[in-house]
Order: C-alpha cells, then sequence, then structure tokens
C-alpha cells in the first residue's frame, strides 16, 4: 500500500464517490423485497439467517433472523426497531392483528451496539437477532424490519431489513435447461419446475397461488406470478414458457479486501488518501469466451484478515471498477453485486471515460468478499449483461422460486414453498 496523489486514482470517480457514498437511493421494482439504507448515515444493512451470510434470506417458521446495520458516527442513537407482517408482494398487510402473527412486544429498542476500533472511518455497528426475549414471530410469510432513530412517531425508518419465514407445506422439483425456447446451448437458460400441493387444498390455483422466480437475487427481472401451463389435483406444472427464459450472462468478477496495506484477490493496489483508503481493483472487459471461474452469485461477505471481531474492526474502503469497453449505446452501466440487495444503487452508476476507454465509478464499501458484475439498465429498468459481461449457456447461476399461499377466507399469504436451484448442477 502507498499514497498517491488523486488524479492517479481518477479524481472524477473519487469525487463522484465522496458525494454519494454515504447516500442510497433505490429504484422501485414489482417485486419488492428490499433491505436497503434509507437515511445518509447508515450504511451495510445486513440480514442473515441461520448464521450463514450467503444464504438468501428466507428461514424456517422459528428459525434465527439476524439484522445488523453501520452507523456512521461513534456517538450512540438510540434506535427502535418495528416489525412489520407483508402480503407477498411486500406491501403491508392490513386485514391481521398483530397478535395473530406476533407473540411478544413490538416497536423495542435495539441493545446491541459497538463502535467501531482503530478504523480511520468511525462507525457503531447495531445488531438484533430474531427470536428474541420480547418478540417471537408465528406465521409463514413475509416480514419487513423497520429501524427508527429515538422514537417510531416522529419520522421515517431509518432502513429496512426484509426476510421471510417459510412452513413448507409443499414441494417444488425444479430444472434449469439450456436448450430452451430461444436457443439451444448458446446465450440463454430455462427454468421448468412443478409445484406439488401437498396437504394443501388448492381450488383456484391462479386466484389462491403467488408465485416469485427471482435469478441471482435481482429484482428487475423477477417473474412474478406467471400462470401454470399444466394444472391436475395434486399441483401445477410450468413448462416451455417463454417468460422463464433468462439470459444466462457470465460469472461474477470477485475481490477480496482483507488488510489495507496489502492488495488482495482481484486487487490492483491499494493506496492512503486521507483520510480513507482506496481499493483500485484490476480492469474488466466483456468476456469473448465463457470461463469457469467459482463464484458466490452476487455474495458479500464482511471480513478482515486477523481479526475475529470484523464487524467492528473492519475498514470502510472506497473501492475502484473500471470496465474497459468503447462506450455502449443504450442506457447506464451500474456495477452491481448482493450488497445493492437487487436494486441497482444510483451510487454505483459507471461514467465513462474517453481518455482512457472505460466506464469508472468509486463505491464505499466495508473490507470483506465481494462479487460484482457489470449491468447496463434500459430505459424500462431491465438490466441487461450482454453488452457488458457477455452471455454463455455453461454459467453458473441461482434461481429461487417461492410460493405463497392464500386459500379462499384467508387474511395473509403463507410462504408455503421454496427452492434454491443452481444451473449446471
Amino acid at each position: 500500500m502507498k499514497s498517491e496523489k488523486l488524479s492517479s486514482i481518477g479524481l472524477s470517480a473519487l469525487c463522484r464517490c465522496m458525494a454519494a457514498a454515504l447516500l442510497s437511493v433505490f429504484m422501485p421494482s414489482a417485486y419488492g423485497q428490499h433491505t436497503r439504507s434509507l437515511n445518509d448515515g447508515i450504511q451495510s444493512v445486513r440480514v442473515i439467517v441461520d448464521d450463514d451470510p450467503v444464504l438468501p434470506p428466507i428461514a424456517r417458521v422459528g428459525g434465527h433472523v439476524a439484522i445488523s446495520f453501520d452507523a456512521m458516527t461513534h456517538e450512540y442513537t438510540r434506535y427502535i426497531y418495528k416489525v412489520v407482517f407483508c402480503n407477498a408482494d411486500w406491501s403491508a398487510n392490513a386485514d391481521i392483528f398483530e397478535s395473530d402473527w406476533l407473540e411478544g412486544f413490538n416497536e423495542q429498542p435495539i441493545e446491541d451496539y459497538e463502535k467501531s476500533f482503530n478504523t480511520s472511518v468511525l462507525y457503531t455497528h447495531y445488531w438484533l437477532s430474531l427470536p428474541n426475549d420480547d418478540l417471537r414471530l408465528l406465521l409463514p410469510g413475509n416480514y419487513r424490519v423497520e429501524v427508527y432513530a429515538d422514537e417510531v412517531e416522529d419520522g421515517r425508518a431509518v432502513l429496512e431489513a426484509c426476510f421471510s419465514l417459510l412452513s413448507p407445506e409443499m414441494s417444488i422439483a425444479a430444472n434449469i435447461l439450456t436448450n430452451t425456447d430461444i436457443d439451444f446451448n448458446q446465450r440463454h437458460q430455462q427454468l421448468t419446475w412443478t409445484l406439488g400441493y401437498g396437504r394443501r387444498n388448492v381450488v383456484d390455483p391462479e386466484r389462491e397461488l403467488h408465485t416469485v422466480v427471482v435469478q441471482n437475487r435481482r429484482c428487475d427481472n423477477a417473474v412474478i406470478n406467471l400462470p401454470p401451463n399444466i394444472r391436475n389435483s395434486t399441483g401445477v406444472e410450468w413448462t416451455h414458457r417463454r417468460e422463464l427464459v433468462f439470459p444466462a450472462g457470465n460469472e461474477f468478477h470477485k475481490f477480496e479486501l482483507l488488510d489495507v496495506r496489502r492488495v488482495g484477490m482481484g486487487i490492483d493496489r491499494m493506496v492512503w488518501a486521507d483520510p480513507i483508503y482506496h481499493a483500485v481493483l484490476f480492469g474488466c472487459e466483456p468476456a469473448r469466451n465463457y470461463g469457469y471461474a467459482p463464484d458466490a452469485n452476487g455474495a458479500w461477505v464482511v471480513r478482515r484478515s486477523g481479526s475475529d471481531a470484523a464487524d467492528t474492526e473492519a475498514e470502510y474502503v472506497v473501492v475502484h471498477f473500471s470496465l474497459h469497453t468503447p462506450r455502449l449505446p443504450g442506457g447506464d452501466v451500474y456495477v452491481t453485486g448482493q450488497w445493492d440487495n437487487g436494486f441497482p444503487d444510483p451510487r454505483c452508476r459507471m461514467t465513462y471515460d474517453e481518455k482512457l476507454g472505460a466506464y469508472e465509478v468509486g463505491v464505499m464499501l466495508k473490507q470483506g468478499y465481494y462479487n460484482y458484475q457489470f449491468l447496463q439498465l434500459d430505459d424500462n429498468g431491465l438490466g441487461h449483461l450482454e453488452r457488458t459481461e457477455n452471455s454463455f449457456f455453461e454459467t453458473e447461476n441461482e434461481y429461487i422460486i417461492m410460493v405463497y399461499h392464500r386459500p379462499q377466507g384467508s387474511r395473509y399469504d403463507a410462504l408455503v414453498a421454496y427452492q434454491r436451484v443452481l444451473s449446471g448442477k
């Protein structure tokens, strides 16, 4: 690690980053699960189930859910959390009493917090676990935790953390095909899947069921409530549906920032530019051919070398991304990963440098392991990888299927089936 003048690492990118690094404004989507910061002083909002940071935020009823975030100051703030029971579309459920889905007391203070130790950027790490001594969640379905400073009635939430609880009463069988309705072993993958009702009584599947299919936890291209094309008394099927053909994309890039004084995987050089460290990643370019490279399908994990307390000892670092390609026609290019929870983040929008022939951006991130890709958004907010990463049928992707059931007369959407499928497995 060395100190350099800012111009040598991209002054314009740094200025954009420092102006926006603490501000997150997100885009709407039909798929509303959205863990996010709503305040310019809140970073690194995470939802971890069963102590595995790579898993989707879906746990069985009674399972363990951990929510954490960083407030970018050493000054203590009294935060209150409020749990909201949601419908399948993530709107608040106003048809059911709180006592039906919650046992205990809602709107409680977050009592666990710790200041960062020996870091250049000061922050305070807060966390809470569910269930806890104050609160237990009873029903399967979607939950949103809203966090407020001081009192719920005093203002809007500073963050939202979303997760789902599952009661596995129906079964899913799914396959990923590269012989698709569009092409054969070229640029796409097609999902076919079957839902078995089990002991659930389903009279009208199109009215009672709410289905969600997500590729690599992206919200922009999620397939919501696609009607099944095969129906019988024991279940329904989705087969040869063009709507379930997805561009295969390419494997994620990755970097690992464990020590701010040494370069790690994917990092070209480390720079100290007072008052913050900078990590300049190796430049990327659209792939010409497929090359297998193990990844975590967009996941990120907070880590720091030699520390068992990375949550409070990890540094915040400006990470500089670059995509070397001629200027692309169409929409803006973003760097994305699961740190944006499926919604391209304005602070991750890249700008084109004519002299370097590359898209660039600097984003402030917490030390750890990261996967990332470059996504181009069209005018409808749909992301495309074909020009930025290329698309290969061999790519390993994660597909998540979720099924909610609201039988006639019920007042809530119960999450009754969930399947995580990896292509190529």
